[in-house]
């Protein structure tokens, strides 16, 4: 993921936010370690975020931590041509 989608994410999930918090600050979080890798955060949390099913949290966190830029979201990135 490069800087300008880990941005436009980031934001995107801010925004977001009030409809589901718990869910969009997994996301953000797992954004978070997708970007920066083993520089956020210890090995424990990690595994303790991916364990997360009680709420939200852990569903955002994996989904943030998978994410993958599809032409989709590059395109989303970019804005419009």
């Amino acid at each position: 993921m490069d800087q300008k989608t880990f941005i436009w994410e980031m934001r995107r999930a801010k925004a977001l936010a009030p409809e589901n918090p718990d869910y969009w600050a997994g996301y953000r979080r797992g954004l978070r370690r997708q970007y920066h890798g083993k520089n956020f955060g210890t090995r424990e949390e990690h595994a303790r975020w991916l364990a997360f099913d009680r709420d939200g949290r852990g569903r955002g966190y994996r989904a943030g931590y998978s994410f993958t830029s599809s032409p989709f979201a590059r395109a989303c990135a970019n804005g419009p041509q």
